[in-house]
């Protein structure tokens, strides 16, 4: 079981899958308790944005004030984004947000909305609680589409 619940951990704290696989593979394929791989779903998910968040700052701040090509690309690169997305992210910041990281599709989660909070430079326990709300949505809807899905799918057979 342990054995489980590490590739339940691994699957959702991992940039591409996240809780999206994580819920499903601890659910469908371990049949552990929905209740419980939902949580630690969610947490696995959420106990990696802080660090990289982080990361991305003092990654930037480091290659910014070492390099000079570097600090062209990032100020391009912040320039580019917070120019073409600043005025639909002022006015819906932490709803914006919060759909970037609830919606379960592929390139939306968690470590996106990381990037988005860092690259918008969203303070960082508001950015945070929003990314938590919504990895609580996202593993609702996974783990309700999971659980009831799976059953929909066993009754047509």
């Amino acid at each position: 079981m342990t054995e489980q619940i590490f590739w339940v951990i691994l699957s959702s704290a991992s940039p591409v899958f996240e809780l999206r696989a994580g819920i499903p593979l601890g659910v469908l394929v371990f049949h552990l308790n929905p209740f419980w791989v939902f949580i630690v779903a969610v947490l696995s998910n959420f106990l990696i944005v802080p660090f990289l968040i982080l990361f991305l700052k003092h990654f930037s701040e480091f290659f910014m004030h070492r390099f000079y090509f570097f600090n062209r690309l990032l100020n391009y690169i912040f320039l580019k984004t917070r120019d073409h997305h600043a005025h639909k992210f002022e006015k819906w910041e932490h709803w914006a947000l919060l759909g970037l990281v609830a919606i379960p599709l592929p390139f939306t989660g968690a470590w996106t909305g990381a990037l988005a909070a860092f690259l918008f430079d969203i303070p960082m326990k508001r950015a945070l609680a929003v990314i938590f709300l919504g990895l609580v949505i996202a593993g609702i809807i996974v783990s309700g589409l999971t659980v009831f899905g799976n059953g929909a799918l066993i009754g047509v057979k």
